[in-house]
């Protein structure tokens, strides 16, 4: 490095122009007229000339691969009666729970024979029966999580369970 160089120091946003040099001690004047004293090795040549010849390669960024079996949205089930057979009024009190809790135990069943990961439960609001047994259900089971879709547990309608 000599005077007149222009000079860069390194980790620091500063530069300048060399003034003097002693030995391995470089003083140089910054673009507002200060002049600073830093040792050789934490300075390098401002040469914008150095970079001119080399090519910069633009690389394809690596694609994210996202397993198919993330991307599918949760199964739903709904619990209503007059989803589940075609003349609901044909069924007293009993048979309705009945078949509901059959319809809710071959879901999970079904969820579990095809690694399904996350399921909705719909149960209604109502006066609590068909919840009462939808948790009963769940509770019964081992290998899974569930809990309310709501904060506040009387408010919602479903439960989402979630496979291990």
């Amino acid at each position: 490095m000599k005077i007149g160089d222009k000079v860069s120091v390194v980790d620091e946003d500063l530069s300048g122009v060399v003034t003097s040099v002693h030995g391995n001690t470089v003083v140089f004047k910054d673009e507002y007229g200060f002049t600073h004293q830093y040792p050789k090795e934490k300075l390098v040549p401002k040469n914008p000339d150095l970079y001119e010849n080399i090519k910069v390669v633009k690389k394809a960024e690596p694609k994210k691969t996202v397993s198919k079996k993330h991307q599918k949205n949760h199964l739903v089930l709904d619990l209503h009666f007059e989803n589940l057979v075609k003349n609901p009024s044909d069924y007293d009190s009993f048979e309705r729970l009945f078949i509901q809790k059959e319809k809710l135990m071959e879901v999970i069943a079904f969820c579990r024979k095809n690694n399904l990961k996350r399921l909705e439960i719909v149960h209604g609001i109502g006066d609590g029966t068909l919840q009462r047994m939808v948790f009963d259900v769940l509770e019964g089971q081992t290998n899974l999580d569930f809990y309310n879709k709501e904060i506040l547990h009387h408010q919602s309608g479903a439960v989402m369970v979630e496979f291990h």
